[in-house]
């Protein structure tokens, strides 16, 4: 049950950017991510709203961390997704998504001064070189110009803010359990999201209600939000958070075969080669010391 748990939690997780690419000349970015976890908020109420008030000593308490948590993670990582789907395919974001294992790891040796070895930095340029393929289109002339697609600059930016949200997690109040640290970052994120999002809106939220943009919001708020995070805590339950991390390598895979079935974007040759070499970086730098460390001991 937990394999099936966290295959689906990467599957709605994929969902999110095809269902984003989907509408994204229908609704606004910021917006969108606003009425996702407005959404979402109304429906975790009931239960969170009483945990939020006894422990509401602790959430004062660390609300400088608890703001960074919220601001990186709901405010920040989906609305930068969003805006880097106006103008990129789903495909490109799912691919370079798979880095954030290897972006957490170079950020981790310079900020955190954590020991990497010769193999995990090669797995790092390996793996940049990839993004730098999907990102330039394996086009040198474009590399050499500085001409890049803003959408997929904006999803380099979501990587790096979801890799900052990953390393600021060790810093997490240890009084809060799981359910209500989500709670706390969902009801902040929404707090910081809304300015933005009327401004967007022209100081009022007047959209176009499509059977199509009403699909969207409820599956995102659904789905990749409350389903993902009750099915990725179980499955992390039951196999462990090493194990578990390599599910998160499902995430391209999902990502490109949703968006060639309902979107219609088709791979090009330079898609499968910053895959390759994503996924060689992947495996230097992260995965062959996890697979070594679960693969059982011989006596």
């Amino acid at each position: 049950m937990a394999y099936l748990l966290l295959s689906l939690t990467i599957l709605f997780w994929a969902g999110n950017l095809v269902s984003a690419r989907a509408i994204h000349a229908d609704i606004e970015p910021v917006t969108l991510a606003l009425l996702r976890w407005t959404l979402v908020l109304v429906l975790i109420l009931p239960w969170a709203l009483p945990r939020l008030w006894r422990q509401r000593g602790v959430l004062f308490r660390h609300l400088p961390m608890l703001l960074v948590l919220s601001i990186l993670s709901v405010a920040n990582f989906n609305t930068f997704l969003y805006i880097g789907l106006q103008d990129t395919t789903a495909s490109n974001a799912a691919l370079m998504q798979s880095a954030i294992p290897v972006v957490i790891l170079l950020l981790s040796a310079i900020m955190l001064r954590e020991p990497t070895t010769a193999r995990q930095w090669l797995g790092v340029v390996v793996s940049i070189a990839g993004v730098a393929v999907l990102i330039t289109r394996a086009d040198l002339q474009m590399l050499l110009n500085l001409s890049f697609n803003p959408g997929d600059i904006w999803i380099g930016a979501a990587v790096l803010t979801w890799s900052l949200y990953s390393l600021a997690l060790r810093w997490r109040p240890k009084e809060l359990d799981g359910f209500t640290l989500f709670a706390c970052n969902v009801l902040i994120g929404v707090l910081a999201l809304l300015p933005f999002a009327l401004n967007e809106q022209q100081g009022e939220l007047t959209l176009t209600w499509s059977p199509l943009v009403l699909s969207a919001v409820a599956y995102m708020a659904i789905f990749p939000s409350i389903l993902s995070y009750l099915f990725w805590n179980r499955g992390v339950a039951e196999l462990g958070a090493a194990r578990a991390g390599l599910f998160i390598h499902l995430m391209p895979l999902f990502g490109v075969l949703l968006s060639v079935l309902f979107l219609d974007e088709t791979l090009q040759l330079y898609h499968a080669l910053g895959m390759l070499l994503i996924f060689i970086g992947i495996y230097l730098a992260t995965l062959s010391k996890t697979i070594g460390k679960l693969q059982p001991k011989r006596s």
